[in-house]
């Protein structure tokens, strides 16, 4: 490694501002890996961290991003098995080490897990330094730009349509929000069994992309009544499983009153406002609702999704709408804030 300054885009708490420029490549201590950055996501998450919306990061300036794929450039001291040239996602968190659980050994219990880009530096940089238990291998037929999608906007609905959501065999679903974690969610549940999917986007896009990757149904919410249409489509059921993939109260809420006897409603798109249901508590007592927060992943999802991905079970290749080089990542966050092109995943390439 003769690089001793790299490109990286860096975010600075105080000012708000995002610039990109050179900064000292990091070095691996013990225990950590340096991974040449291949390909990094912009999600809705970081949009929001940099706009205000959601808190800002503890440290003074940071290097944003946490879906990254890249290649092993060296191992730090005490690192088995991984070594220079293998191709990896990484993680886009880790454990904090200090809590209860951590010093226990409970490690995916971590009351206070730290985001990648958030907590410490992220892969909106040429490189950028992990522990190597954060790491999973690409096989080399899986295209890196793809494999770093895995790392949240295809994991975070994976694990909350088959974990949290606990989908099953022939059940109904619905999915509120056909973006950059809908997409995906369309195509997980399908892939699940699902014997029916609605989708609900008020872009007509939105809902042309979710039909085109395997829902059964794409519902404009400004033009139907969604309960009324749900209700029809169901036969009078509603539906098992409802997922709120918008972080629009409006959305959940709508979402919660499509449910059937015994159906879950689980939260994935995140915002600020307090959470409001207009069903009654008596209601949602007797018909046995449940409400389930969502967040995050493990390190054997990850895992799961690599193999289906692999074996072409689940198909990534539509799921990045823009690619930016790294000196226009603000022009990829303006993008995705406003909307601008239809966009889904956008991918940041170092």
């Amino acid at each position: 490694m003769t690089k001793s300054t790299m490109r990286a885009a860096r975010f600075v708490r105080a000012s708000r501002q995002l610039t990109v420029k050179d900064v000292p490549v990091p070095q691996p201590g013990p225990g950590e890996v340096l991974i040449r950055v291949e390909a990094c996501g912009i999600c809705l998450s970081d949009v929001h961290m940099l706009d205000g919306t959601f808190p800002p990061p503890e440290l003074e300036e940071i290097t944003p991003g946490h879906e990254a794929s890249g290649t092993i450039e060296q191992v730090g001291p005490g690192v088995p098995l991984w070594h220079a040239g293998q191709r990896v996602i990484l993680l886009a968190g880790k454990a904090c080490g200090v809590c209860r659980h951590c010093v226990s050994g409970n490690f995916m219990d971590c009351t206070h897990p730290v985001v990648m880009g958030q907590g410490y530096d992220g892969g909106w940089a040429e490189y950028v330094v992990v522990p190597y238990h954060l790491l999973t291998e690409i096989p080399d037929h899986v295209p890196l730009e793809e494999a770093a999608l895995i790392a949240d906007a295809v994991a975070t609905p994976f694990t909350g349509l088959i974990h949290r959501g606990g989908l099953r065999l022939g059940e109904t679903v619905g999915l509120w929000g056909i973006g950059g974690l809908g997409v995906h969610a369309v195509q997980i549940a399908r892939l699940a069994g699902a014997a029916m999917i609605i989708a609900v986007d008020p872009v007509e896009a939105a809902r042309r992309r979710a039909l085109e990757l395997g829902a059964d149904h794409a519902l404009d919410p400004n033009a139907v009544d969604i309960v009324a249409e749900v209700t029809r489509l169901t036969n009078g059921e509603g539906l098992n499983l409802t997922v709120d993939l918008s972080g629009v109260n409006s959305a959940l809420d709508q979402a919660e009153a499509c449910l059937a006897r015994h159906g879950r409603s689980v939260v994935i798109g995140m915002c600020m406002d307090p959470m409001r249901l207009t069903e009654s508590s008596v209601l949602f007592g007797y018909h046995n609702h449940a409400l389930l927060g969502h967040e995050g992943y493990f390190k054997r999802d990850i895992e799961q999704i690599v193999r289906l991905v692999a074996t072409g079970r689940l198909d990534l290749s539509r799921s990045i709408s823009h690619r930016v080089p790294i000196e226009d990542v603000a022009r990829g966050v303006e993008m995705l804030s406003t909307k601008e092109g239809n966009p889904v995943p956008i991918v940041v390439k170092p």
